[in-house]
């Protein structure tokens, strides 16, 4: 067996006030590394907070994050809300979906280079678009354009369908951190500078992933109006 395989789940919990440290839904995941290098994360996302969001997304990318293609399938309070397939080439991006307001979409959208990343919204994704960052430059804060979102609500609760977008990313450094699945040697990123490039500014964003090659998700925190907080609490190797 040449391909590797890490799974996982993730826990979605509160940070307000009035329901510290509640269970507000759960995300479980597969990352496997295949022979030539390339990625496929499946992931199963289910948000609790009204109105419920249950989540499927199937991504494949290569070693740098870049994305080769994606499915996704979204229910919003307990009702099916679109299901879409997205391709990457070099000079175009196609996606082909449904969704229930809006009916067929069909978009075939030129680029003049590669698309960086795919954000199609599970939290592990969030800290595989951390390889985007340069680390040999050090601590410090790096731009970046020509990325697409499957939506660009913050719970990514439309769609799907291509969103282009940019934004900032802050690496603070590394340092030693206890997850419920275990300690890990970490890097702490920050997710800046959304203003003007989503709809709503999304709100301060703090993430540890692993100190190594496989930039393994472990802990995250959304401040602002959602105060949310996610940690990996379940880890397995195949």
């Amino acid at each position: 067996m040449r391909h590797k395989t890490i799974m996982g789940k993730i826990l979605y919990t509160s940070k307000k006030p009035e329901r510290m440290d509640q269970e507000r839904g759960r995300e479980w995941f597969t990352l496997t590394t295949q022979a030539d290098e390339n990625i496929v994360m499946h992931a199963h996302c289910e948000i609790e907070d009204a109105p419920n969001v249950v989540r499927d997304v199937v991504l494949a990318m290569d070693k740098k994050s870049r994305p080769i293609d994606c499915s996704v399938r979204i229910s919003v309070g307990d009702i099916y809300e679109g299901s879409g397939w997205f391709q990457f080439s070099q000079d175009h991006v196609i996606c082909e979906s449904h969704n229930d307001s809006k009916g067929r979409i069909s978009q075939n959208i030129k680029i003049p280079a590669p698309v960086k990343w795919f954000q199609a919204h599970p939290i592990i994704g969030d800290a595989l678009l951390m390889k985007l960052y340069d680390l040999s430059k050090g601590p410090g804060k790096q731009f970046f354009d020509n990325l697409m979102l499957s939506s660009p609500d913050h719970r990514g609760a439309t769609g799907p369908e291509i969103f282009q977008t940019g934004f900032g990313i802050r690496y603070v450094g590394e340092e030693e951190i206890t997850v419920v699945a275990g300690t890990f040697k970490a890097r702490h990123f920050q997710l800046v500078d959304t203003a003007g490039n989503l709809p709503e500014e999304h709100p301060p964003y703090n993430l540890w992933c692993t100190a190594d090659e496989r930039y393994l998700f472990l802990r995250a925190g959304v401040a602002g109006y959602m105060q949310t907080h996610y940690e990996l609490v379940e880890l397995q190797y195949g």
